[in-house]
C-alpha cells in the first residue's frame, strides 16, 4: 500500500465534506445503542404477556407446594416466620437459626397482622402476590420473566428481600420508605450513608424521622415488645446463617458495604445502594441476591438522566458546530 493510500485510509473523516461532517447524526444510524448500560439486558427481554405467564406459574407453584408445618422441600419457609408469631408473644421463637424464628421489629408484625389472621394457604397466596408485585416494579414488564427465574429461590421461600429492594428504590424519592429497611433487617440501612456522603441532610432526616414515628406509634400498642426486640438483636448479633447463606461474617462485609455506598454517592451511582445494602444483610442468604434486581430501575434512571443531559448539552451547541463522533467510536 502506497504512502498516499495509507494517508487517505487513516484520515477518512477529514475527506468527508465539511457539511456532512458537521451534520448531527442520531447514534442509532451509526449502529450505537441509545443507552449503553441497557444493552446487556435486552437479550433477557420477553413480551409482557410471557412475563405475566411465568409469574402466574411461579405463583401457582409456590402456593401449591406450601405446607404450614414446613419442611426442606416445601415453599413458604420464610413466610411461615411471619404468619406464625402472635402479637401477644412475638418473640416466643426468636433464635436466629430456628426455622420459625421471628426476629423483625414489632412494627412489621403489626403491619401484616391483618394477613396473619388468614389461613395459611390464603396468607401465602396473598404474600406471594405481593412479592411478585415488588418484582414487577423492579424489573418492568419486559424483564419480568427473567426476574422470576433469578428470584425463584426468594419467591419460594417468601423472604422480604424483594420488598427491601423496592423500598430502597423508592427511598430516593420518598426517603420515609427506609423505615421498612431499618425496622426489619436493620443492617441494610447502611444505604442511608448515601444521603450523609452527599450532604442530603433533609432526606436523611426524613428517613430517620419516619422510622422514629413508626416506633413511637407501634410502642403505644406494644410497649413491652420493643425491649424484647432489642434483646433479640443483641442475642443474635454476630451469628452466621445456615447452609443457605454465604459463609462470610457480617463484620467482614460491613466495611465493604460502607465503601461501596460512599464511592457510589461521590460518583453519583445510585445502583450501588442496593448492592451495598445486600452486602450488609445480617446473613447473606442465596435468595437475597435477588436484591440486585434493584439495580435495573436505578441504572435505567441514570441512563435516562444522562440522555437528557446529553440532549440539553447538544441543544446549547450551534447546529453548525456539531461534529461526528471521533473515529475511535466508529471503529469496531
Amino acid at each position: 500500500m502506497s504512502a498516499r493510500l495509507r494517508a487517505s485510509w487513516f484520515h477518512v473523516p477529514e475527506r468527508i465534506p465539511r457539511q456532512l461532517r458537521e451534520m448531527p447524526i442520531p447514534p442509532r444510524l451509526l449502529g450505537l445503542p441509545r443507552h449503553f448500560p441497557a444493552t446487556g439486558l435486552r437479550a433477557l427481554e420477553s413480551p409482557p404477556w410471557a412475563g405475566l405467564a411465568v409469574a402466574g406459574i411461579a405463583w401457582l407453584a409456590v402456593v401449591a407446594n406450601s405446607n404450614p408445618f414446613g419442611g426442606v422441600w416445601w415453599t413458604g419457609q420464610e413466610a411461615r416466620c411471619y404468619w406464625q408469631p402472635l402479637l401477644t408473644a412475638p418473640y416466643f421463637q426468636s433464635t436466629w437459626t430456628n426455622p420459625i424464628a421471628y426476629v423483625y421489629s414489632p412494627a412489621f408484625l403489626q403491619a401484616i397482622s391483618p394477613l396473619t389472621r388468614l389461613p395459611w394457604e390464603s396468607f401465602l397466596a396473598i404474600w406471594t402476590a405481593i412479592l411478585l408485585g415488588a418484582l414487577r416494579f423492579l424489573t418492568g414488564p419486559k424483564l419480568l420473566a427473567a426476574g422470576v427465574v433469578f428470584a425463584a429461590m426468594e419467591l419460594a421461600g417468601g423472604n422480604i428481600s424483594l420488598l427491601i429492594a423496592a423500598a430502597i428504590v423508592l427511598g430516593f424519592r420518598w426517603p420515609a420508605t427506609w423505615a421498612f429497611v431499618l425496622l426489619t433487617k436493620v443492617s441494610p440501612g447502611i444505604g442511608l450513608v448515601w444521603f450523609a456522603a452527599r450532604r442530603e441532610w433533609r432526606s436523611l432526616g426524613i428517613a430517620l424521622g419516619a422510622t422514629t414515628l413508626v416506633v413511637l406509634v407501634s410502642a403505644l400498642a406494644l410497649p413491652d415488645a420493643w425491649p424484647q426486640w432489642i434483646d433479640v438483636l443483641a442475642r443474635n448479633a454476630g451469628r452466621d446463617g445456615t447452609w443457605a447463606a454465604l459463609p462470610i461474617a457480617l463484620w467482614i462485609r460491613l466495611p465493604i458495604a460502607f465503601a461501596v455506598v460512599v464511592w457510589g454517592a461521590r460518583t453519583d451511582r445510585r445502583w450501588t445502594v442496593p448492592v451495598a445494602s445486600m452486602i450488609a444483610l445480617p446473613a447473606l442468604w442465596y435468595g437475597s441476591l435477588s436484591m440486585l434486581l434493584a439495580v435495573i430501575p436505578l441504572r435505567a434512571r441514570s441512563a435516562a438522566t444522562e440522555g437528557q443531559s446529553g440532549r440539553e448539552s447538544e441543544a446549547e451547541v450551534p447546529a453548525g458546530r456539531r461534529r461526528l463522533p471521533e473515529p475511535s467510536i466508529l471503529g469496531a
